[in-house]
């Protein structure tokens, strides 16, 4: 089963806005070049496409994939229970380490996103890069072995 990259954002500062890009580099164990968030075992986020729509569709409010502040939203596959697995986005290797969890930023962004987004899983999940790559909007997502 495959899905496809369907947005990338970068975030420019911590607690800063989400730039939206259709192309990004990512380096093994740092994250996406640019991005505030570097090393540790978080330095990418992700959402998917399915679960976001899950998220609007309880609160009733059309909100923006921007607002969860993840960088990449995926399509086409599940992130749940994937603690552990590698994704492949395009050529980079991803290691899912966790699920996210929403913070009070969600609120912020729409009062009741919090909530919306407390299904497990639904969220998204944090990854760290396995290997220096280009991705690009529309590019293959898989899981690997």
């Amino acid at each position: 089963m495959t899905g496809r990259l369907e947005a990338i954002w970068v975030k420019r500062s911590h607690r800063g806005p989400m730039d939206a890009v259709s192309r990004a580099t990512l380096r093994a164990g740092q994250g996406i070049v640019g991005s505030a968030d570097q090393g540790g075992r978080r330095q990418v986020t992700l959402i998917e496409y399915q679960a976001w729509d899950a998220a609007v569709e309880q609160m009733g409010v059309a909100v923006e994939p921007s607002a969860r502040r993840a960088n990449l939203l995926i399509s086409g596959l599940s992130l749940a229970n994937s603690r552990g697995r590698t994704l492949r986005v395009g050529q980079c290797k991803l290691r899912i380490n966790g699920e996210t969890r929403p913070c009070e930023r969600m609120d912020e962004a729409q009062p009741g996103l919090r909530a919306a987004l407390g299904v497990p899983w639904r969220g998204g999940a944090f990854a760290e890069v396995l290997n220096d790559a280009e991705i690009e909007v529309g590019a293959t997502v898989g899981w690997r072995g």
